[in-house]
């Protein structure tokens, strides 16, 4: 592609979007259509349902919800948790919280402290798949995802090899919904294999860093947490949910990324021709379209006035609100023409950032973000400097229904 292709492709005319889209990447990922004509609901249920993005940022950023989903009413209900875990804070205590552990998610933070090592580990999983011939992706997007959290939460100190499997088999079972649990076989044993799976995280991987830090102290968040006085309870139940967060989100986003690029060369070159900023901008844009959690979930802790279409709409208290992460993202009032499709150099209504709400918003935006698309692209700018790099047969999709998300597997990628 000459440089005034990639130049159009960029920036377009007129501000249309200045991609053939006969050649481009359809979503891949949603495990339902979401309906256009219907950007907010009330389902018999009870439950409100939001897919307009100005409804989704007044919900989101307002002070009238509480986290919901993610088991937080079971965790709400386990006992020895006199601090919740910060996904689970709400209010000033998760405000206080946010800032004090920013320090570790930041652009300087993350170049400075955490470039080199991904750099490092990146390079020694592709030279895995230029001596093998062949390798299964997902299983070297999980180990990439891993190394990477362990290194922020400060997980580096495990007594036995195997931390990426143990989180992964905690990650498979869900053990029971917060209406409580039943005594169903799938469910007695769903419990069982992930408390086991917890357990051996917590002997294997948790408390060998925790004892290693109440002897040092390093920069990262375990160290904080002992600073702030938390139990090992609750520690192990944060290295949980940051584990979740950078290891099964950007396991998935690394795939589906690789899986759009090598479907479409085109989109490849434009990837691997651009700079840092558009190589970034690119992948926020495969973001917006393949949102890795695709429902996030709050709790209405008053009434919610929300203006749409000229009326006032009222979600009473206690309302329990889906927002519904594909359908915002694809509000054509803010994204454009085209929005089921991937459109580098998208413009975007000037409140919206990309990847518009892949990563959540308002207070519970998710804090390493920065992180997930930087890994990222250190990743792939690897592995799409093979020569030959080729899918071998059709990834295989499935979903997680503990944290709204799609898994991508038996995505084998040859080289040469």
């Amino acid at each position: 592609m000459s440089e005034v292709e990639r130049q159009m492709v960029r920036v377009g005319a007129g501000g249309e979007c200045p991609v053939d889209h006969r050649y481009f990447s359809k979503r891949k990922t949603a495990r339902v259509v979401e309906p256009s004509d219907r950007p907010v609901e009330q389902t018999d249920d009870g439950v409100w349902h939001i897919r307009d993005y100005a409804l989704a940022r007044q919900v989101l950023r307002g002070p009238a919800t509480k986290q919901a989903g993610f088991k937080v009413e079971l965790a709400e209900q386990m006992p020895g948790l006199d601090q919740k875990p910060v996904l689970f804070q709400d209010g000033p205590e998760h405000q206080s919280q946010r800032r004090q552990i920013a320090r570790f998610f930041t652009p300087k933070t993350t170049s400075e402290n955490y470039r080199a090592m991904m750099e490092a580990y990146a390079d020694e999983l592709i030279a895995g798949l230029r001596d093998s011939g062949q390798v299964e992706l997902s299983h070297v997007s999980l180990k990439m995802a891993v190394r990477v959290a362990a290194r922020v939460v400060g997980l580096t100190n495990s007594r036995l090899p195997g931390m990426a499997g143990r989180l992964d088999n905690f990650l498979k079972y869900d053990p029971g919904d917060a209406g409580g649990f039943s005594w169903q076989p799938k469910q007695i044993a769903g419990f069982l294999q992930a408390n086991y799976a917890m357990l051996a995280f917590y002997a294997l991987d948790v408390r060998p860093a925790i004892q290693a830090r109440r002897r040092q102290r390093q920069e990262d968040v375990i160290s904080h947490l002992l600073d702030q006085e938390y139990s090992d309870r609750e520690i192990l139940v944060e290295c949980v949910t940051y584990g979740a967060a950078g290891m099964a989100t950007t396991r998935e986003f690394i795939l589906t990324a690789a899986w759009h690029l090598l479907e479409n060369p085109q989109l490849a070159e434009i990837y691997m021709s651009g700079d840092e900023d558009e190589r970034y901008d690119l992948l926020r844009e495969i973001l917006r379209l393949e949102p890795v959690v695709a429902n996030l979930y709050r709790r209405a802790t008053a009434e919610i006035e929300l203006e749409y279409a000229g009326q006032i709409l009222t979600i009473p208290q206690e309302a329990l609100i889906d927002l519904h992460i594909n359908g915002i993202n694809a509000d054509p009032t803010v994204v454009g023409e085209h929005p089921d499709s991937i459109c580098p150099g998208r413009p975007l209504e000037k409140r919206a950032q990309p990847p518009v709400m892949a990563f959540g918003d308002g207070h519970h935006r998710c804090p390493g973000a920065f992180i997930a698309i930087q890994e990222t692209d250190i990743f792939l700018q690897r592995l799409f400097a093979i020569e030959g790099l080729r899918l071998v047969g059709e990834p295989a999709l499935g979903h997680n229904d503990l944290i709204k998300s799609y898994e991508i597997r038996k995505f084998v990628v040859a080289a040469g």
